[in-house]
């Protein structure tokens, strides 16, 4: 393929992965609106976040057999369809419940999508110009963070939420159709495999179950309550059964032998412990931004995007430090730098002026720029190719699910620490210092109630604020001490296929 054809290709292929990664971002500066249209609390707003993580992560490892067993034009044309049309409907739904499913079956839906658009951008172009073709893959994985965050802010303040979803119709259907037609005549060979499907229905009951369990235990009382404590036992059972069948069966949905390898599973750890942290910490900033500091989604949007433009700008060098540097040195710096911006998070108070707030994010920036690649270099870089696919896919499904599980439990803790704090100042506020404030608000016009109410809503913002400083604090530390993980494994290779997990 050259000329026109291959450059409109190029960038209906990219359209494709950009539409991917920007779903897994753009919602999460529009959970406050979203939970207040549709009567819910912010805390449950996040379900919105978590069903399309853990979805598209149990999708990922049903990647390899559906491209060989349908061909990967068909795989990702279709993938392309239905991703387009459970967006739709994720713009149409009419409550929490029904978006919750519609955002479920889009990420079930997703998993081909990164995959197939660099397996079919690597075969369009020719060898010596493979590297031309990973870049412009990548630079889509790197623009749509910063687009995700701009686009669901200025969305939901200026039109209305549903757009978020809306706007990839347009874009899924200039994607499927080019594809289809410029690609469908080079189909790749097909052949029958057998399908692990009790593999596939205990992790769909195992990671189900135990993200349900996080997700509602808060409001439910935790093992008070017998529904959690059913879906802690299925989510046990579950577990211990898929590890039993997967290590058993000949055809199996997920190759658990791969953590043989050191470096894969030692990589894959830190790899997913980091992503965890930084997940939770893009979760829960314009959350509090939203709903306790008082920024509008456009603002708490633009908080958030400079990470993705210093990381787009710091890329070309981040790629040139793994030629020249272990990868494990360059991993250990990203990371040291994703806690150098939680710690300066730490110092955030509500009043801060939007450059404070920003700054941490700066720094982020340059450790994204790293973290990914280095990361997948120590746990594919020693891997044999025949088995590099299956590591990626692999590695892949446990940092989405990671990602997922950190972000129900990064909610929970924000409120649990809120309620301790708020507590802790109703008991050691001097009782004089509370009637001075309760007699000034009252002079100058208040009634009494609204004059309580006032001092509450204080104490409340003082909470979080308080409850976020602890977080960023605890997820600064947390990443400090996955770098060791890092150091105890061997010095990796040259990636055997570090473009198909990078994202």
């Amino acid at each position: 393929m050259t000329g026109p054809a291959l450059a409109i290709t190029a960038v209906a292929l990219a359209l494709g992965t950009f539409m991917q990664v920007l779903d897994s971002t753009i919602a999460n500066v529009s959970l406050p609106t979203i939970s207040g249209d549709l009567g819910v609390s912010p805390s449950q707003g996040t379900w919105v976040i978590t069903s399309f993580a853990v979805a598209n992560g149990v999708s990922v490892p049903m990647t390899g057999w559906l491209m060989q067993r349908y061909g990967v034009v068909k795989t990702f044309v279709a993938s392309v369809a239905l991703f387009t049309l459970f967006s739709m409907l994720c713009g149409l739904s009419w409550s929490m419940g029904s978006l919750i499913l519609f955002r479920i079956l889009q990420g079930a839906t997703s998993g081909p999508l990164i995959p197939g658009s660099q397996a079919l951008l690597l075969s369009i172009f020719p060898a010596n110009r493979r590297g031309t073709a990973l870049g412009v893959w990548s630079v889509t994985t790197l623009v749509a963070p910063v687009c995700g965050p701009l686009l669901g802010g200025y969305i939901s303040d200026n039109w209305s939420w549903p757009w978020i979803f809306l706007i990839n119709l347009p874009v899924g259907v200039v994607c499927g159709v080019i594809c289809w037609r410029n690609l469908a005549a080079r189909e790749t060979p097909t052949r029958r495999l057998p399908v692990d499907t009790v593999g596939l229905g205990l992790l769909i009951l195992f990671v189900g179950s135990l993200q349900v369990m996080l997700d509602t235990g808060k409001d439910a009382d935790w093992f008070s309550s017998p529904v959690i404590v059913a879906l802690a036992c299925i989510a046990g059972v579950s577990f211990c059964a898929w590890l039993i069948w997967e290590t058993t069966t000949p055809y199996p949905i997920v190759d658990l032998s791969l953590f043989r390898s050191r470096n894969f599973a030692l990589g894959t750890l830190a790899y997913s412990a980091g992503y965890a942290i930084f997940f939770g910490n893009n979760l829960l900033l314009p959350l509090w931004l939203q709903t306790q500091v008082g920024y509008v989604a456009t603002w708490a949007g633009m908080v958030a995007a400079p990470s993705g433009v210093v990381a787009l700008l710091c890329t070309p060098f981040a790629t040139r430090s793994l030629q020249k540097y272990d990868a494990r040195m360059v991993a250990s710096v990203a990371m040291v730098a994703f806690a150098a911006s939680y710690f300066m998070r730490a110092g955030f108070t509500p009043d801060a002026n939007f450059m404070t707030f920003v700054m941490p994010m700066l720094v982020q920036g340059v450790s994204m720029s790293v973290f990914f690649v280095s990361l997948v270099t120590i746990c594919l870089g020693d891997m044999p190719p025949q088995r590099t696919p299956a590591a990626a896919g692999l590695s892949n499904f446990c940092r989405y699910t990671a990602g997922s599980f950190a972000a129900s439990v990064t909610t929970t803790l924000w409120d649990n620490r809120e309620t301790v704090h708020q507590s802790r100042m109703a008991e050691n506020a001097p009782d004089a210092v509370l009637s001075g404030a309760l007699d000034q608000l009252q002079h100058v016009g208040l009634t009494g109630l609204q004059a309580l109410g006032s001092v509450t809503n204080i104490a409340v913002r003082q909470a979080y604020a308080l409850a976020s400083v602890d977080f960023f604090w605890a997820s600064g530390w947390l990443m400090l001490l996955a770098v060791p993980l890092i150091w105890l494994t061997r010095r990796p290779g040259a990636p055997g296929g570090a473009g198909a997990a990078a994202d």
